[in-house]
């Protein structure tokens, strides 16, 4: 088996002075599987594209009753959007005759959203969107939509 994969192959990833941040990305990967046993071979190949945006609105304050008692919070928001798309195909080779077959592969196309906000210097919220579709290269295969959203309170042990 023979595995490559460029992750990402070109990236830019910058945040400019106006608090803006954008995201380009590209991904490529591929397997190569041989078997002797019915002389064929095995190629996985997928490409991946990614575009984000993103903006920080700095010191955003909100006042919560937190244990009864009124307290001030002030931190940073960080809103992040990202739009990736991805191919992926497999074809079996028969290396006795010149045959080709697309087994498998699907196109996705996600979208996923974060917003996280410092809470104090340790502690971080985050609430997380993705929805992915799925359409599958095959025709026996129905299109998939996958949705995932959640709330995740983190804590830094360190500096």
């Amino acid at each position: 088996m023979l595995n490559e994969e460029f992750n990402p192959l070109i990236r830019m990833d910058f945040e400019m002075k106006n608090s803006f941040s954008f995201l380009a990305e590209v991904r490529t990967d591929r397997v190569l599987s041989l078997s002797f046993d019915n002389n064929l071979l095995t190629e996985i190949n997928g490409k991946e594209y990614t575009l984000g945006l993103g903006y920080r609105f700095k010191d955003v304050k909100f006042v919560t009753n937190i244990g009864g008692e009124k307290t001030r919070l002030k931190g940073d928001l960080n809103l992040k959007a990202d739009l990736t798309l991805r191919d992926n195909i497999t074809i079996i080779r028969n290396l006795d005759i010149d045959s080709n077959q697309i087994t498998s592969g699907q196109n996705l196309m996600a979208i996923k959203f974060t917003a996280d906000y410092a809470l104090s210097k340790s502690l971080n919220a985050l609430f997380f969107y993705d929805h992915t579709f799925s359409e599958f290269a095959v025709s026996t295969a129905f299109p998939q939509t996958t949705i995932n959203a959640g709330f995740t309170l983190r804590y830094n042990f360190g500096n």
